[in-house]
């Protein structure tokens, strides 16, 4: 198959560890020139460093996706540096998993802020470009509990954000279609990244990490969507490790 990522400019959410610093490794080894946002700009940087001195291009901003005004330095710097934005990997996702009845308000607002509004403003930020170049790929990382709430009930509020992701974006494909812009929707079972850091229950804790697969494996996935052949639009990938069972 022809590399269908070579030349094209990405943008990346949560860039800094897992699923998105897999994505702009593998991504910038095919040729993709890859815009990085996040808010450990530390490690951004040093990531930039890796692809760089590996051949491949890359720059990188300090990012918080809570922060509308951010999100769009993002996407316009890394126009700036690459001329065009043709992908927008909204990767960017938090997990402090709770039941609804122990009341963590601040954890719902932050869950709504960085899973539900980060996805808007990163949309927002690209689609003026993408509607006038007539092309782009917006690509949403949501998750297995976007397809499910699990009886334990302490996914209830991040289960919610994550289908309203999935929602977001089969509205936006439907709409989207006059401007020729594919959008795909990945939603990972357990995976090997820092999200489960923030799992306050050690039995949930525990079961996520026994069964977890590199993030490698949703970065290989991202690389499928974007390697297909313009006229082909990938809408959604659900990835789960063999051994996890819902």
């Amino acid at each position: 198959m022809e590399n269908n990522i070579n030349g094209k400019v990405i943008v990346i959410t949560g860039a800094s560890s897992g699923i998105g610093e897999a994505a702009a490794k593998d991504l910038a080894a095919n040729g993709g020139l890859v815009g990085l946002g996040a808010r450990r700009k530390d490690r951004l940087d040093k990531l930039v460093e890796e692809i760089t001195a590996a051949g491949g291009k890359a720059v990188a901003f300090e990012t918080d996706v809570t922060d509308r005004v951010a999100v769009q330095a993002l996407v316009d710097g890394t126009i700036s540096a690459f001329g065009k934005v043709d992908v927008l990997i909204n990767n960017a996702g938090i997990m402090p998993l709770s039941r609804i009845e122990e009341l963590q308000y601040d954890d719902w607002d932050r869950m709504i802020d960085v899973n539900i509004k980060g996805v808007l403003y990163g949309i927002g930020a690209v689609l003026p470009y993408m509607k006038a170049q007539q092309s782009g790929h917006v690509i949403n990382v949501a998750s297995v509990a976007g397809w499910r709430v699990p009886l334990n009930g302490e996914s209830a509020i991040y289960s919610s954000t994550k289908f309203a992701v999935r929602a977001i974006s089969e509205g936006f494909r439907q709409e989207s279609k006059p401007y020729n812009i594919r959008t795909t929707i990945i939603s990972p079972g357990a995976i090997k990244t820092e999200l489960p850091h923030a799992v306050t229950n050690p039995d949930i804790k525990a079961g996520l990490g026994r069964i977890a697969i590199p993030a490698d494996a949703i970065a290989r996935a991202i690389a499928y969507a974007i390697e297909q052949p313009d006229e082909y639009d990938v809408n959604e990938i659900l990835l789960r490790p063999t051994a996890q069972v819902s």
